[in-house]
């Protein structure tokens, strides 16, 4: 995911040959990126148990309680916003990345055959971490060599997992981006919003009324049991037919790398157009929110807007910070985080931290106390960040 702005540094590609030309960071992109995957990779665990022990032997606070958990259905709590915050992210290298290339050749079939990888590499790496794909060839495997495993049974789901509507999103974004001018681009924003929006509120489904936004009963998840069948996920997260929602959020982004990547214009006009959209998107999403309400596990439009103005806003804040007041070392471990993103996405996806240090140490679960419970967390989130401090220290960035 590159960003601008910050000396180049080699760069470690799933996607392209390793000998690929230096890219360069935007420091405050890497922080923020690095902030959101804080809390993928054991800083929810670590900010709770930490609570815990300081609340002791008193519960932690119920607002902190709420807003480190998911909402059940209708709502938005700040542990909402971790996945639109990371398709927005994905959106504002869309501008640095694409840009480069259309300066120096428009070779479209390039560019296009890249953008099929990352789709590619994107949708498997999605299915590993939420999909049970190395469960199950594990399982094929051990069947064709007569051998029974515990994995065998899992169930293969082809579309349940943030990568995967990154992919979706991503490819919208940048087609649009190669082709569209930026008024075209926010009207395309627009009509994908308010297309996802007709066709949910207006189109019945078999057994239930149009706009019918129940957990068992909407026309997303219908469609997801449709076209999935048995690879669905089997959760109340819809996919498919969110996939307009997807490319608007990852076009919401894409918005801001332009804002920041606009030669002419000054960092206090950057920042004051950030926060500029930042409102404008919270003021839009809490209005549509009565009567399309803001439902994250359907990808509303509502909650698309509401999720893009509290980025923009954490955004400008770390620009603020980060580009213009230089303040860099607080946001360091932030930076070795988003500096590899993908990786520090999919650590703690494959190998489960805290199970290990208990095996490790021989703790049991439940833990004899808080601060039991606080090493543990603290132990499993720097297993997860000492690996990304090395390839960051050695200049590697792995990258999709």
């Amino acid at each position: 995911m590159p960003d601008a702005e910050s000396p180049p540094a080699p760069v470690v590609s799933l996607s392209e040959p390793t000998s690929t030309p230096a890219s360069t960071r935007v420091m405050s992109v890497d922080a923020l990126r690095g902030f959101d995957m804080f809390w993928i990779a054991g800083g929810g665990p670590l900010v709770m148990s930490l609570a815990a022990v300081l609340c002791h032997p008193n519960p932690a606070p119920a607002w902190l309680v709420h807003h480190m958990r998911h909402v059940e259905w209708t709502g938005f709590s700040a542990w909402d916003l971790i996945m639109p915050l990371f398709l927005f992210l994905s959106g504002v290298s869309i501008p640095f990345a694409y840009a480069r290339r259309l300066d120096t050749a428009r070779d479209y079939r390039a560019i296009y055959r890249r953008m099929a990888r990352r789709f590619v590499l994107l949708w498997i790496l999605g299915m590993i971490a939420q999909g049970n794909l190395l469960q199950v060839l594990w399982g094929w495997l051990s069947d064709l060599a007569g051998q029974e495993t515990v994995s065998g049974g899992a169930q293969l789901h082809l579309f349940s997992n943030t990568l995967q509507a990154i992919a979706v999103g991503y490819v919208i974004a940048a087609i649009a981006f190669l082709h569209l001018t930026p008024r075209q681009q926010i009207g395309l924003c627009a009509a994908l919003l308010a297309a996802y929006w007709a066709i949910m509120m207006f189109v019945p489904g078999p057994d239930f009324p149009a706009g019918c936004l129940e957990p068992r009963q909407n026309l997303a998840l219908w469609v997801d049991d449709l076209v999935l069948g048995r690879f669905r996920d089997g959760t109340t997260y819809a996919w498919i037919l969110a996939g307009p929602g997807f490319g608007a959020s990852v076009l919401l982004g894409s918005f801001a790398g332009q804002i920041l990547r606009v030669p002419s214009w000054t960092p206090p006009r950057r920042l004051l157009a950030l926060c500029g959209l930042g409102i404008g998107c919270l003021a839009g999403g809490y209005l549509w929110s009565f009567h399309f309400p803001m439902i994250k596990h359907l990808w509303t439009s509502s909650m698309v807007l509401w999720a893009a103005g509290w980025s923009y806003l954490l955004l400008a804040l770390f620009y603020l910070m980060v580009d213009m007041g230089g303040l860099r070392k607080p946001v360091y471990p932030f930076v070795v985080l988003g500096a590899n993103a993908i990786v520090a996405y999919m650590l703690p996806h494959i190998l489960d931290f805290e199970d290990f240090a208990r095996w490790l140490f021989g703790i049991p679960e439940p833990s004899p106390s808080v601060i039991v419970d606080f090493v543990v967390s603290v132990f499993a989130f720097v297993m997860v960040w000492i690996p990304l401090y090395v390839l960051y220290r050695k200049k590697i960035f792995v990258k999709v």
